[in-house]
């Protein structure tokens, strides 16, 4: 079987656990705030904080920009739930504008079609979906002309970029996930970035129960905290982000360049735009997905399906009144496949995929 994912980890990130245990300190400390230094320089931006995951990064990230209860939030109807989620956390409200058909990414026409519907707005949730970060030129043209925080969601874009700058430092906070299968982990794990000293500040304070000063709490907080044995991973993994990226691209571009069934289409790279393929989602005519997933299945190949529902349509906000119809979405939602696409794939693996894509006949 070709896996779909593959977490890569060495003798460097077995050696600085093991490093972290000798110490006795494995709780939040120094060997975290290293990894939010290095973070913050890879990327750019000014502050990092890490959390336990890329989902309390979205929530902490929303909360420190002071979203809450009475606001309105514009998002993608397509992504994973913890998007929406995160606004629904922190007691504002969610809305949702439509996708692009062929990068998958919230439609910038959508999102001023929805303002005008929701003038209320106070904040933009953009999320870098798959490895391609959205049309930055767009987004931050429409966030200044209606002054809206911009939240990034980068949990699948670890090294993606728009003109050559990375997602997660155009918004007020950008979000980060190092689960497993990211393009870099910390075995559990995620970030808050942000250019903004105060944003920082805040954030770093919901993560930690409130406190700057031990045992003397200033706001209700959470216990958010990464632990030194997940940044000493970090460490290891960010190093090797770029040659993992590379890897991806690779591999990517060799199944654009060599996938020709007319029954798949392969994904897009706009012209500013650097993905770094998270997953390779393909889409699949409408009415053979089945069969398709069905021949990888006897031909030893992994995949991935994300996402088959809507958020708006998922059981859990069944009372909340969402739009449950997005055209573009719901056709979406029926067709793509996400391939192998990892760093830990053979040439010859890579081959073997693109041979069985070719092969299904419908």
């Amino acid at each position: 079987m070709i896996n779909i994912a593959k977490p890569l980890m060495g003798a460097e990130e077995k050696q600085a656990v093991l490093d972290v245990l000798d110490s006795g300190m494995i709780a939040c400390g120094s060997i975290v705030s290293e990894f939010e230094k290095e973070f913050a320089a890879y990327l750019g931006t000014e502050h990092c904080i890490a959390t336990t995951s890329g989902t309390t990064a979205l929530e902490v990230g929303l909360r420190a920009l002071g979203i809450g209860k009475g606001d309105t939030v514009l998002t993608t109807p397509f992504s994973f739930i913890a998007s929406t989620n995160s606004i629904i956390y922190n007691g504002a409200t969610p809305v949702f504008a439509e996708i692009d058909p062929d990068t998958f990414l919230i439609d910038p026409g959508s999102i001023e079609k929805a303002l005008e519907e929701h003038p209320e707005t106070k904040a933009l949730l953009i999320v870098h979906l798959f490895g391609l970060t959205c049309d930055m030129d767009a987004i931050m043209e429409i966030a200044g002309k209606h002054k809206l925080l911009l939240i990034e969601d980068c949990a699948q874009a670890h090294g993606a970029a728009w003109k050559g700058r990375k997602a997660g430092t155009f918004g007020d906070v950008g979000c980060f996930s190092f689960y497993p299968t990211k393009n870099m982990t910390t075995s559990e794990g995620g970030a808050v970035v942000t250019h903004n000293a105060e944003t920082a500040r805040r954030a770093r304070l919901l993560i930690n129960h409130g406190m700057e000063i031990r045992y003397h709490h200033d706001e209700i907080g959470y216990n958010y905290r990464m632990t030194n044995i997940c940044g000493a991973i970090g460490r290891c993994q960010l190093k090797k982000l770029e040659g993992f990226n590379e890897a991806r691209r690779e591999h990517a571009f060799y199944m654009n360049s060599h996938i020709d069934n007319p029954l798949i289409e392969t994904p897009v790279e706009p012209d500013n735009a650097r993905h770094v393929f998270h997953q390779y989602t393909v889409k699949v005519a409408l009415g053979h997905r089945d069969a398709f997933i069905k021949h990888l299945e006897t031909n030893g190949v992994g995949y991935g399906i994300f996402y088959p529902l809507s958020i708006p349509e998922q059981k859990c906000y069944a009372e909340m009144g969402f739009e449950t119809e997005w055209p573009v979405t719901d056709t979406v939602k029926q067709q793509v496949v996400s391939l192998p696409v990892h760093p830990g794939l053979t040439d010859e693996e890579v081959a073997e995929v693109v041979r069985v894509v070719n092969s299904f006949r419908g």
